[in-house]
């Protein structure tokens, strides 16, 4: 049986004690009520909460002790942006005509070389000579060969990028000697290559004239 509740009725000391605190608060709202002698202050019942809603629950694959983890190491466990998503977030330099011809394989490029089989130790120099050179006999556009590198079998605890030349190239073509060199790089055409080679657009030599 519900217990029906009556309004209480607020005598002297109530009041006086009730204009006190109301002395000190902030009111929420604009609209101040003042309460005098012999009104009522209804006891309000407090709203409902509503509980926080459940999240769902996650499921766990069955594991048993002894078996093997399941990972899909072809995914990678490397959190850094793809070499294809630094590249296309570069601001493109050159001539935005020129270069959208060059990325649909449109320009053939002036000289090639191929860094397979080269090891880092053998790469960055010839890859630094092949640029100056190229620059020095008037050049614009080379094709820079690397693969797509192997995914390892065994990735071990410290994350290591397919392709090691691939990754390795474009830092080299962006530092000293060749960052003054390079005026964009970009993955090369299917036609070229595709994502095992690069092209590299290399800024006018200040002795020659050309395109």
């Amino acid at each position: 049986m519900t217990r029906k509740r009556h309004p209480r009725t607020l005598s002297e000391d109530d009041l006086s004690l009730w204009q006190q605190v109301a002395r000190t608060a902030r009111p929420l709202k604009p609209t101040t009520i003042l309460a005098k002698p012999g009104h009522t202050l209804p006891d309000a019942d407090p709203a409902p909460i509503d509980p926080p809603p459940k999240q769902p629950a996650r499921t766990i694959p069955a594991f048993r002790v002894g078996e093997a983890a399941r990972y899909d190491h072809s995914k990678g466990h490397n959190l850094t942006p793809t070499l294809e998503a630094q590249l296309t977030a570069q601001h493109v330099q050159m001539d935005r005509k020129t270069f959208g011809k060059m990325k649909k394989g449109k320009i053939r490029p002036d000289r090639k070389i191929d860094l397979h089989g080269m090891s880092l130790a053998q790469a960055h120099p010839a890859l630094t000579r092949f640029i100056l050179g190229a620059q020095a006999d008037g050049c614009r556009l080379v094709l820079v060969v690397t693969g797509k590198g192997k995914v390892r079998d065994d990735p071990g605890p410290i994350p290591t990028p397919r392709g090691v030349l691939r990754n390795q190239v474009p830092s080299w073509l962006s530092l000293p000697p060749l960052g003054s060199v390079v005026l964009q790089v970009t993955d090369a055409h299917i036609s070229h290559g595709g994502s095992g080679a690069y092209y590299v657009y290399l800024r006018r030599h200040p002795g020659r004239r050309g395109r």
